[in-house]
């Protein structure tokens, strides 16, 4: 007969109670994986941001380990050109830790010589495969760019160079009959993706070579979802989204898809 505590006794109480623990441990690990490819980022990104929003995080890569392994290099698995909106922080959002997303941020995500060149060190130098193009819902740099092109007047100090980079989204936007803050601010997103692979051949030859994709991706500050409303190439949010349905998990869909 086994003595309590003995191999042969059966498992107890807090036996049990160890298996969730070992579960969770395991997803930790799942989460902590680097993707290698654009649609293993983007299906990491979504997959980290429905945590995010169930309110259920792993908050990997944050431990004292990682920080000590990740001191000597960076290898991080995706580029966030995003809103500098205080309540849009990516590794939050995202559920991810230090090592993981390379951060590029700026008012309306506007894009200039120092945007492009951060994005172009973390493709070619750091061989990141997924470059977001991160907006989200009342931006505060597209209303106050709609209301100074409405008004015909031109804001004080610097803000001006915010506002000329966001009224070509905004003819767009009337051009195609679209007067929605939240509306025009996915067209904006979408414009941004165009307009960081007309002005950068780096990138654009890594898209064009299959070892990088853009996305443009629309934030809900009050939901916390995040959606991809861009994408080159087009079918990579299509390819995610059949990985998360066999998954049994819901994928957000693409609203649209630049070409």
């Amino acid at each position: 007969m086994s003595r309590p505590g003995s191999p042969g006794t059966q498992p107890g109480p807090e036996q049990d109670s160890a298996q969730p623990a070992t579960a969770a441990a395991a997803a930790v690990r799942a989460a902590s994986a680097t993707p290698a490819d654009p649609a293993q980022a983007l299906a990491e990104l979504h997959a980290g941001n429905r945590r995010f929003v169930t309110g259920a995080p792993h908050h990997p890569n944050q431990d004292a380990g990682h920080r000590a392994a990740v001191a000597d290099g960076q290898h991080p698995f995706a580029v966030i050109v995003g809103c500098s909106d205080s309540r849009l922080a990516a590794e939050i959002i995202f559920d991810r830790g230090l090592g993981d997303l390379f951060v590029v941020r700026t008012a309306g995500h506007t894009v200039g010589p120092e945007v492009l060149g951060s994005v172009e060190y973390a493709v070619t130098i750091l061989g990141t495969p997924l470059v977001v193009v991160l907006g989200h819902d009342s931006c505060g740099a597209v209303q106050a760019a709609r209301a100074a092109d409405a008004t015909g007047t031109p804001p004080p100090g610097h803000l001006p160079a915010v506002v000329d980079a966001v009224v070509p989204s905004l003819r767009r936007a009337a051009a195609e009959g679209v007067d929605d803050i939240d509306r025009i601010v996915d067209i904006h997103i979408g414009c941004t993706v165009e307009a960081m692979l007309d002005r950068s051949a780096v990138l654009a030859a890594e898209v064009a070579a299959g070892r990088c994709a853009v996305v443009g991706m629309s934030y809900r500050l009050a939901a916390g979802e995040a959606r991809v409303v861009a994408s080159v190439p087009a079918h990579l949010d299509a390819v995610d989204g059949a990985r998360a349905a066999t998954d049994g998990a819901h994928a957000p869909a693409a609203a649209a898809a630049v070409a």
